[in-house]
């Protein structure tokens, strides 16, 4: 203990911290400075001892007189008594190492000295004190992984969410399944027939067209016809005023003329009949436009909807290059803040060492500079009041030598008694040892003469 890592304290301190942070009801209430000056008690160190390991091992007061039931132990009651200072000087040297405190005894316990009693426990408060200082850092770490836990279980109900609206997106349930083989169906019917009927309508118009082209080629006719029978009638005419022909020639002129008139008028009525045929249709085309219409706009309605599936697909995409982005995102982030953590504690730990070290140092500064002014303050008084120590020193001894001579005594006495119940004690064990054998050997000449019976 000649090299200390860790501050001493004095011994107010170490009642104030015991008193506060590890005893607890009455005992720390009858817990004074007295109990370690200027001579420690053993009953208050083995309290203070006994409550530490209380403290840091969760080990339960009833425990600590409790004697294990081995077979080599007799008469266990006898070691209730030393089994709780027993139990205790073991937790505790084992314990103390953690200290940076290796020589602990068990006279510490038993006999124990001011010096190192306040060297023990101020170890102790050291180490209490770099406890409570990492079991807040433990518990703010703790609140933060719990708030990444519960940010992260939103996110994965976020991202399962996510993932079930795509499902929901590219599954197509049964019925709408049926429905959309037969849209799909439908549409290659309504391409193929959309396709006939192109070709129909062309082919209509094609026939339009020459129809169109005959008919004016037979309006020219009847119009160059019309005329001609005009110019027919003025020479008719004009041959009748002039010349007087037989009335054979007329009859047969008429005729022809008759017959010329009848062609013209079958050719007329045939022109009309076509006219009226073109007529009809020319109303199916345009009763198949229209029915090409609807058809196109039927076409262009399978078409946004077609383009809306392709949309909703590509937002599919897009989610499903979102969601892996996401997750990657969160890898990252997990790996960084188990990064994080590793750095934190790294530095944390650096930054504890490095704040023991300087308080150790500063407070070993102070220390040494108030001794010295101390020192050099109490010189001049020292000088003084040497003489009145010295009388005073000798009369102290002289009352302590009385009192050693009476607790002298007082042992002695004690011993002898104690000496004498040993005696009557190991007497009284000894009889009843005997007593104990001597009924053995009748239990085993009774068993004998029971067995020769049988």
């Amino acid at each position: 203990m000649s090299d200390n890592t860790f501050p001493l304290y004095n011994a107010d301190a170490i009642v104030n911290f015991y008193r506060t942070e590890v005893l607890a009801g009455h005992e720390a209430k009858h817990f004074t400075k007295s109990d370690l000056t200027p001579t420690p008690k053993p009953v208050a160190v083995q309290m203070l001892y006994m409550r530490v390991v209380h403290l840091l091992s969760h080990f339960r007061p009833e425990c600590d007189s409790m004697v294990p039931l081995l077979e080599n132990i007799q008469n266990p009651v006898y070691h209730e008594g030393a089994t709780a200072v027993t139990t205790v000087y073991t937790r505790i040297q084992q314990f103390l190492p953690v200290c940076w405190v290796y020589d602990f005894s068990l006279s510490d316990l038993l006999a124990p000295q001011k010096q190192r009693t306040l060297t023990i426990l101020s170890a102790i408060m050291n180490f209490l004190y770099f406890r409570k200082q990492r079991m807040a850092i433990v518990f703010e770490k703790q609140a933060k992984f719990r708030a990444d836990m519960d940010r992260l279980q939103a996110d994965t109900k976020g991202i399962k969410e996510a993932e079930k609206k795509i499902e929901t997106l590219t599954t197509i349930p049964p019925e709408q399944q049926t429905e959309a083989d037969e849209l799909a169906a439908a549409l290659s019917e309504l391409q193929a027939i959309n396709i006939h009927e192109y070709q129909e309508v062309d082919a209509q118009r094609e026939s339009m067209a020459e129809w169109k082209a005959k008919i004016a080629e037979e309006t020219q006719k009847l119009a160059q016809v019309k005329v001609d029978v005009c110019n027919l009638k003025e020479d008719i005419g004009k041959l009748t005023s002039q010349i007087v022909d037989s009335p054979e020639e007329l009859k047969t002129l008429m005729e022809k003329m008759r017959e010329n008139i009848k062609n013209i008028k079958n050719s007329t009525k045939e022109a009309d009949e076509h006219m009226v045929e073109l007529q009809n249709m020319v109303q199916r085309v345009t009763h198949t436009e229209a029915e090409v219409q609807q058809m196109l706009n039927l076409l262009q309605d399978l078409e946004s909807s077609m383009n809306n599936s392709k949309q909703r697909a590509e937002a599919l995409q897009e989610l499903t290059a979102q969601y892996e982005k996401t997750q990657k995102a969160l890898r990252n982030l997990c790996v960084d803040e188990c990064q994080l953590r590793r750095a934190l504690a790294m530095k944390l730990d650096k930054e504890s060492k490095q704040n023991i070290r300087r308080q150790k140092k500063r407070e070993m500064k102070e220390h040494h500079v108030q001794d010295v002014m101390g020192q050099c303050n109490q010189i001049h008084q020292k000088r003084e009041e040497k003489a009145d120590r010295i009388q005073e020193i000798s009369r102290e001894t002289q009352q302590l030598k009385a009192k050693i001579q009476s607790l002298r005594d007082v042992c002695s006495e004690e011993t002898a008694k104690t000496q004498a119940l040993f005696d009557t004690l190991s007497a009284s064990m000894d009889e009843l040892h005997r007593r104990i054998q001597t009924h053995i050997v009748d239990l085993k000449q009774d068993v004998t003469k029971m067995s020769a019976s049988f």
